[in-house]
C-alpha cells in the first residue's frame, strides 16, 4: 500500500499510456469535493491526452441545478461518481434525494459512474428499477470477493444488473480485489466472462483502475490480464472493449 501513498500526475502517467499504446484517458474522482473536480478540470485543460472528467458533486443537494448550470460551459466534465461503497447505510442509492439528483444528470448532458462493492448489489438493482434512462457505468465489476473466490450470489445480481439496457459495465479493478500478491490471470476468468455474456461486448469498457492498480500489479498487467479474454474476439469486439464504449459512453468526440 505504501507504493501508492503520495501524489500521482499526468505527468507520471503519459509514458505508461504511451509505452501500452493508450491515447488518452479519464479521469475519475477519488476525493468528494468541488475542489477536486475543479483541480481535475485544471489538469484536462493543461493535458490534452485527458479526454474526460468524472467529478463530484452533491447530488442530494438543493443547489443541484445550480451547480450543473454552472459546468455547462466545462467541456471536458462528462459525469460525476459518489463514493457508495463508504457509505453505511443500507439504502443510500434509493433515498428520494439522491435519486432526485441522480434523474437530473441526464438532462444535463452527464453520465453516472456507480462505485459500489459486491454486498451492495442488491442496493444497485433496486437503485435500477427507480431511475430513468441516466447513463450508468459499474466501476471494478462491483468489486466482487476474487480472493476468496466468492461468485454465485455476485453473479445473479450482476446479471440482474445487465437487464437495464442504460447499464454498462466498467472492466478494472480486478487485482486489487484478489491475493495481491499471489494472484494469476485464471483468477479472473469466471468474473470477465460472466459480466462479457451478460452485457455483450456494446457495454463493456476497459478501465486501468491506475495508480490504484499499483499495490497489486502495474498497468502493463492490467491490460494483458484483459487482453488475455478480449484477444479471442472479432477486431469490432475488441475495439468496441478497449475504447469505442467509453467514448460512446463518455461523450468522446475521436
Amino acid at each position: 500500500m505504501n507504493n501508492i501513498k503520495m501524489d500521482f500526475m499526468p505527468s507520471d502517467l503519459q509514458p505508461i499510456l504511451s509505452a501500452n499504446n493508450v491515447s488518452g484517458c479519464i479521469a475519475i474522482q477519488a476525493d468528494q469535493s468541488l475542489e477536486e473536480t475543479a483541480f481535475l478540470l485544471d489538469l484536462a485543460a493543461d493535458y490534452p491526452f485527458i479526454y474526460g472528467v468524472v467529478g463530484w458533486i452533491d447530488l442530494q443537494s438543493k443547489e443541484l441545478e445550480s451547480y450543473l448550470e454552472q459546468y455547462s460551459s466545462k467541456n471536458r466534465l462528462k459525469g460525476f461518481r459518489h463514493i457508495v461503497q463508504a457509505e453505511t447505510d443500507p439504502e443510500f442509492l434509493i433515498r428520494s434525494s439522491f435519486l432526485s439528483g441522480i434523474n437530473k444528470l441526464k438532462k444535463n448532458g452527464y453520465t453516472y459512474d456507480l462505485l459500489i462493492t459486491h454486498d451492495q448489489l442488491p442496493q444497485a438493482v433496486a437503485f435500477a428499477k427507480l431511475i430513468n434512462d441516466q447513463p450508468v457505468v459499474i466501476d471494478h465489476l462491483a468489486k466482487p470477493d476474487i480472493i476468496n473466490k466468492k461468485f454465485k450470489v455476485w453473479a445473479a445480481e450482476i446479471e440482474k444488473l445487465s437487464k437495464f439496457e442504460n447499464f454498462y459495465c466498467k472492466i478494472s479493478g480486478l487485482v486489487t480485489e484478489a491475493d495481491w500478491k499471489n494472484w494469476k490471470i485464471e483468477d479472473f476468468e469466471p468474473y470477465i466472462e460472466h459480466v462479457l455474456n451478460c452485457f455483450g461486448t456494446e457495454r463493456i469498457m476497459f478501465g486501468s483502475d491506475w495508480p490504484v492498480c499499483n499495490v497489486a500489479a502495474n498497468y502493463e498487467q492490467t491490460v494483458t490480464i484483459l487482453d488475455t479474454y478480449v484477444k479471442k474476439l472479432s477486431l469490432n469486439e475488441q475495439r468496441n472493449i478497449w475504447y469505442q464504449n467509453a467514448a460512446n459512453f463518455y461523450h468522446i468526440k475521436q
